[in-house]
Formats: structure tokens, sequence, C-alpha cells
């Protein structure tokens, strides 16, 4: 009896957490040189910068660019540790993603500002898209893909896992996620799961690479993780460590609010390694600078 009862809450927490009111906040990572990436993004990408934020006490500075506001976009958050010009991008991240109308226009622009062109703009193999890559002053590479509009240009973080099937089930579970599809390259030996809460046209989603035959990749110091909002960091904490017991992983900070700000949070690493934190909404919501 008592286990019956002790598995009743587990159930009911799983299926809350696919029922929270879930969006990808920001994608946070290191740069070596923050005014340097800051002039790329907003004249090479287009994107504006939303604030900024010096921490001198703890030796760093912050700032949040995007193609929209942080109430409703996903944004980058960029971070500068005094001193340090220079980060390792490892082998398992892959990429970010931004959808644009005009690839040939905006590859251009990106040149023009000192973007290193990895991929000319040109269609797919085998498909109709069109994409390029562009790596930005620090090494990190952006995918370019043409697409009719959208609210959320800043479309995708690709990250490379070592067992395609776990990670699907682990953002299923814990982080609510979607599968929207998945994309078999024999061909290129490479398999990829696209996972998020909403449409991939319409929203930002995570892109899960699996490379047959490889299952361990090395993180780096330069990409940190993702933020995603959560009506209540303690149930997502709750259902986050079951998933864990099941499937690997281990929750790095427990939930509570963050020390000088309060925002209740808390943070996770995925089988593989990946950290997400999971961010109290209305918190998040009140961090921002009020409107004038």
């Amino acid at each position: 009896m008592a286990e019956t009862e002790a598995a009743v809450p587990s159930e009911n927490v799983l299926e809350w957490a696919k029922n929270d009111k879930r969006r990808f906040l920001h994608a946070v990572y290191r740069v070596g040189d923050l005014d340097r990436t800051i002039k790329f993004y907003t004249e090479g990408f287009g994107m504006q910068l939303l604030r900024k934020r010096d921490i001198p006490e703890e030796k760093y500075s912050n700032a949040f660019l995007g193609f929209g506001p942080e109430e409703s976009n996903f944004v980058v958050e960029l971070t500068y540790n005094y001193g340090v010009d220079k980060y390792d991008i490892g082998t398992g991240f892959g990429h970010f993603a931004i959808a644009t109308e005009d690839v040939y226009k905006f590859v251009e622009s990106a040149r023009a500002k000192g973007g290193v062109v990895t991929r000319e703009p040109g269609p797919v193999k085998g498909g109709k898209s069109v994409i390029a890559f562009v790596k930005d002053p620090d090494g990190y590479l952006f995918e370019i893909i043409q697409r009719g509009p959208t609210p959320e240009p800043l479309c995708q973080v690709m990250l490379r896992v070592g067992d395609l099937d776990r990670s699907i089930k682990f953002y299923e579970k814990a982080l609510g996620m979607k599968l929207l599809r998945t994309v078999d390259r024999p061909e290129q030996k490479y398999t990829l799961a696209m996972m998020g809460y909403a449409d991939e046209h319409e929203t930002t989603v995570m892109e899960l690479t699996y490379n047959y035959g490889v299952t361990e990749y090395t993180k780096g110091n330069a990409y940190a993780q993702v933020a995603v909002s959560t009506e209540d960091v303690y149930k997502s904490a709750e259902a986050v460590n079951l998933v864990t017991q099941e499937l690997g992983g281990k929750i790095t900070r427990q939930p509570g609010p963050l020390a000088g700000i309060n925002t209740k949070i808390t943070a996770f690493l995925d089988p593989d390694g990946w950290k997400t934190v999971l961010v109290d909404n209305e918190d998040f919501l009140k961090e921002l600078p009020k409107k004038e």
C-alpha cells in the first residue's frame, strides 16, 4: 500500500512538468571582449542590446541581446569575466541559429562586420532550405536559416549528445518539451531531434544531435547553459530529481531564491552534462528594467 501511495505524487509531478507554462529565456555563454561582441551582434546580426550590467565585486559583466524584448523573446546573455579573453568552446557545443527572410543579405552584413562565413548561403543538399553558417569573433557558430516572418528569429540551440533516445526522454520528462521532429542522415552519419514548447517556426528549439558511434564530447568552458521559465521551481526540481534517477544527470542547485536578487531558480545537468537553469517566471519579470 505504501508503495502505491508513494507512486502517486511521482506521477502527479511528472504530469505537472508537462503542463507547466515554460519558455526559453536565454542562452548564457562567455566571451573575451564584451564590447566587441555587442558591436558585432548589433551591427552584423541586427540584434538589439537590451541591457547591460557590471558586477565589479564578482569581477564580471553581462550583456543581454536579442531580436525582441526579454518578456517575450529568447535572448543571449553574454558574460565577460575580467581579464579572460579566450575560452575553449569544446566539441559538444554545436551552434545557435538565426532565422531571416534573406540569408544572402544577412550573411553579407555579417561578413562586412568581421563574421567568418564557414558555409556560403545556398540550399541544403537534397532539400529546399536555404542556409549558411557564420562564426562570431569568439568562434561561436551561427546557422542562418531562410524563413518567412517569425516572432522568434533566435531560433535554435544545437548541442551534441551521446544517446539520442535517452536525451529525448530526458527533455520530455524533466523539461516538459515536445519532440517536434527527428531527422536521420545516414550518409552523413548523424541523427537529430528538434525539441521545444511550440512549433519550431514560432519559437526557439533545442536541436540535439547524435553522431553515429560518438558517445562523449568535451564541454570546454565557453558555453554555460540555457535558462527556461517555470511557474514553480520547487515542483520542477522534484520532477527533475525523479527523472535523473531514471535517466542520469543531477541537480546542481537546489530550488530557492538567489542571494541579493531573490529570484527563485533550480539548476541541473542532463545525462550528457549540459546545464539548464529553471527560473521562476514571475521573479524573472521583476528583474527586468521597468519601462519608462
